[in-house]
């Protein structure tokens, strides 16, 4: 059976991290998981080597200090595609992604190259414990992606999803500018553009209930102004370059 890898950025998530791998890997005997983990000062990094005594699915890979969400998941899909992984999933550590709902992903990758959980596909229910103020926020950034960039998503910058092995190597992956949320946005375009199908299924996203937010003011802003690059950098395209792939 073809084998996923369930990629999980951490930083000062010792909260959660005893809890966050055993239930992604309970979820299939074929889903691995490998901890990004940078640098966490709360010896994250540590906990997680220890399950890995333990168990084989389990791999860390350590990085010096905190250098960002998008590098991490390049790391990661790099060290995937060095290995006979079929699928790539990005997950984050807080539980905000329910790693029940991760059959789901595999099931609708079978149809598909890149499968998008959407928080807004079935109505903002689907959204627990978030002030309405930054779900607001949330939906009007989906909405603006969507008009500048054509991408044909509700949901374009959530970070749970899967990717059929194709695609990340197809991407050339050291292109890729943004580190921050923006970096959602640019490797679903990129996947997109270059016809890939893009599917969504619905999601339940729950707000974290330990550790903090590592959002901030300047991955906002990198959103805002990095959409407008990626757009411009391909004239503002409303369709693909090429049908998807056979």
């Amino acid at each position: 059976m073809s084998k996923t890898l369930v990629i999980i950025p951490t930083y000062n998530e010792k909260e959660n991290i005893r809890d966050i791998i055993p239930a992604v890997l309970s979820q299939s005997p074929t889903v691995e998981v490998l901890i990004v983990d940078d640098g966490s000062p709360d010896g994250t990094g540590e906990i997680v080597a220890e399950l890995a005594t333990c168990e084989s699915r389990i791999h860390l890979l350590r990085r010096a200090g905190k250098l960002g969400l998008g590098t991490a998941y390049i790391a990661g899909f790099k060290w995937a595609l060095e290995r006979d992984f079929a699928f790539m999933m990005e997950m984050d550590a807080d539980f905000s992604h329910n790693p029940g709902e991760i059959p789901k992903f595999l099931k609708a990758i079978d149809q598909a190259d890149l499968v998008l959980g959407s928080r807004y596909t079935g109505g903002v229910a689907r959204v627990v414990n978030w002030p309405l103020k930054r779900l607001l926020l949330s939906k009007g950034a989906a909405i603006y992606v969507r008009l500048i960039t054509g991408l044909p998503v509700m949901d374009p910058t959530g970070g749970f999803k899967c990717f059929r092995r194709q695609v990340l190597e197809t991407i050339p992956l050291d292109t890729i500018r943004c580190n921050g949320y923006a970096f959602q946005i640019e490797l679903s375009y990129q996947a997109w553009l270059r016809g890939f199908r893009v599917r969504e299924i619905p999601i339940t996203f729950s707000d974290r209930e330990a550790g903090h937010s590592k959002m901030s003011g300047q991955i906002v802003r990198e959103a805002l102004w990095m959409v407008w690059r990626m757009a411009a950098q391909h004239g503002f395209r409303r369709r693909p370059f090429v049908a998807h792939p056979s």
